[in-house]
């Protein structure tokens, strides 16, 4: 009789091979059986209640309705009422002003904030350490005081 061709090591590998294609095919079914594919939109939905927690039951909607009124609902944004021009004036000191070059900056009295000031920008001469009343606007590098008046 002769001997068979396959030895024990040939043999090992056949059992690993078919052992790794029947766990493939096992996980296949499973996830077959667990895929959402066939499934309804209604089985897929999730809620959120109003505490934040998720559900698989939809809210009630006669459960804490809220009523409004048409006349309530603003669509858009209020124009806001223009401030008042007393509101606009601030105090402040004269920190530095150079008459030559025609330029200085005022410290708020408020805010403690320093605020430059051009010769334009002045309805009376000013020099250092006086007290002046003013106005703010934008300029393009910062807040810049306008109708500037010693106080």
């Amino acid at each position: 009789m002769g001997r068979s061709q396959e030895t024990f090591s040939k043999k090992e590998k056949e059992k690993k091979k078919l052992r790794k294609k029947q766990d493939k095919e096992q996980k296949k079914e499973e996830r077959k059986a667990n895929s959402n594919k066939g499934k309804g939109m209604d089985e897929m939905l999730a809620y959120v209640d109003e505490f934040g927690n998720i559900s698989a039951t939809p809210p009630d909607p006669t459960k804490k309705k809220k009523e409004f009124k048409q006349e309530d609902i603003q669509i858009g944004v209020s124009k806001q009422a223009e401030p008042d021009p007393a509101d606009l004036i601030r105090k402040g000191t004269v920190t530095f002003f150079n008459s030559s070059k025609g330029y200085g900056f005022i410290k708020d009295h408020d805010t403690q904030e320093s605020i430059f000031v051009h010769q334009n920008g002045l309805t009376c001469p000013i020099k250092e350490n006086d007290k002046v009343t003013f106005e703010v606007e934008k300029g393009p590098k910062g807040l810049n005081a306008v109708n500037v008046k010693a106080a």
